[in-house]
């Protein structure tokens, strides 16, 4: 995997929200802040 290098913009990809709708990071371009958390299932 290529590394992020500091002062650059991160490069867009795109999840499913918690109800199965596509969520991509390029949707939040221009907000100062984006906090994206991986949660991981447990079984």
């Amino acid at each position: 995997m290529p590394r992020v290098a500091l002062d650059t913009a991160a490069p867009d990809f795109t999840l499913e929200d918690f109800a199965g709708t596509p969520v991509s990071l390029s949707d939040y371009r221009g907000r100062s802040h984006v906090l994206v958390v991986f949660n991981r299932g447990f079984v």
